[in-house]
């Protein structure tokens, strides 16, 4: 476990910088800052257009010229408010807010048929911040779970339809849980923090069975983290509570299918289909020095499917429309825990791209995200609702080709 108390604010910042919070196929964020939130990630595996691939897809790589560059940037507003049942309470309000993003991709040419990327970029995370008076404050006030991945990756083209390609994720991983030590208001805070190092792997397939038909299949293997941090706190009745962290702490593997069928020279239609596999994470332990605690959620594989369009407007610039689907990470949507807000979410994006010059091109995407309601019932204290949650992020990145 690495010690790193006197440089917390600064990688609290990076990373806070580099991912954002997920709540839509469980913790996993697929907004990243690039091409792909215009078209709600539809065709993710398959696209290939830009260096950004290497985090979808790294075998795309062989579909690239020259030695390219990628630097996105998105800004996310998230409206989750938790609503108390009891009305006597203070509640926590929004829980999200604002909270920026980033990614750097850049692939190199060592020839036609070998590339080599390098990725920086977070899409794993939650980040919580409640109400400073709000009645559970001597539980949780603030809790961040971040993961920065930095990947190394390879693409190499077997023949003129199969390319493969494989990453080694490095995910550097902080967690951090403030809270106050007494029901008193304005009293002493107890923060609670670790980081840790996990590595994963990616690797992807992508098939181009014509000059105008991709496929693209990518597996992304699961990450372990291993935060030494203690669940226990207390509720407003005193009685001590033990908050089910444990679902924070991994970021499980998964499997992502996508299509692009070029139409003509104007259309191109994009697909999508994807899994998670969050049910093995329903019941996990963590240890605290001697003492090892189990935790238990009613979770379930996630399922993610999206469509979109490219239309091509001019010899320079690309219009992007795409549309989503993802299924909650709960068995029981009158079942969650009020730490970790997440539900069935439709996400719908739009997006333009323009070719600046030869070697560089700029584009700008909006997406909305409308989330499931969800009811949380443990602690019955605090139990309440998140109605009607929503996310808007919009981005920007710049690509270009040395």
């Amino acid at each position: 476990m690495i010690n790193t108390k006197m440089v917390r604010p600064l990688i609290a910042l990076v990373l806070l910088a580099l991912a954002g919070q997920a709540n839509a196929g469980g913790l996993y964020l697929y907004e990243l800052g690039t091409e792909d939130l215009g078209l709600a990630n539809a065709g993710s595996a398959a696209r290939a257009q830009d260096a950004s691939t290497i985090a979808s897809n790294p075998a795309g790589m062989t579909r690239l010229q020259g030695n390219q560059m990628v630097i996105g940037a998105q800004l996310l507003y998230g409206d989750l408010e938790y609503e108390l049942n009891d009305s006597n309470l203070n509640g926590p309000g929004n829980i999200v807010g604002w909270l920026p993003g980033s990614s750097l991709f850049y692939s190199h040419s060592v020839s036609d048929d070998l590339k080599l990327g390098m990725a920086l970029y977070g899409n794993f995370g939650l980040s919580m911040s409640f109400d400073d008076n709000w009645s559970g404050h001597n539980l949780v006030k603030d809790a961040t779970l971040m993961g920065l991945t930095l990947q190394p990756s390879l693409a190499y083209r077997m023949s003129n339809k199969w390319s493969i390609g494989a990453g080694l994720g490095i995910n550097y991983g902080i967690f951090s849980l403030t809270r106050d030590k007494l029901a008193v208001f304005g009293g002493d805070e107890v923060e609670l923090d670790d980081t840790d190092i996990a590595p994963n792997v990616k690797v992807g397939v992508l098939f181009e069975p014509s000059a105008r038909t991709r496929l693209g299949l990518t597996y992304t293997s699961k990450v372990d983290y291993n935060f030494d941090v203690d669940a226990n706190g207390t509720l407003p009745t005193g009685r001590a509570w033990s908050l089910p962290i444990n679902a924070m702490l991994d970021a499980p593997q998964q499997i992502m299918f996508s299509a692009v069928q070029v139409l003509n020279d104007h259309w191109s239609l994009l697909g999508e289909l994807g899994w998670q596999d969050w049910s093995t994470l329903s019941e996990m332990e963590i240890t605290v020095g001697p003492v090892t605690q189990t935790s238990r959620l009613d979770l379930q594989d996630t399922w993610h499917g999206a469509l979109g369009v490219q239309y091509q407007l001019t010899a320079d610039t690309r219009l992007n429309f795409g549309v989503a689907y993802d299924t909650s990470m709960y068995d029981d949507q009158d079942n969650i825990s009020f730490v970790l807000p997440s539900g069935a979410a439709w996400r719908f994006g739009t997006g333009v791209q323009r070719q600046l010059s030869e070697r560089s091109s700029l584009g700008v995407a909006f997406e909305y995200l409308l989330m499931e309601d969800g009811k949380a019932v443990n602690p019955e204290v605090l139990a309440g609702s998140y109605d009607n949650p929503q996310m808007y992020f919009i981005s920007v990145n710049y690509s270009y080709r040395f």
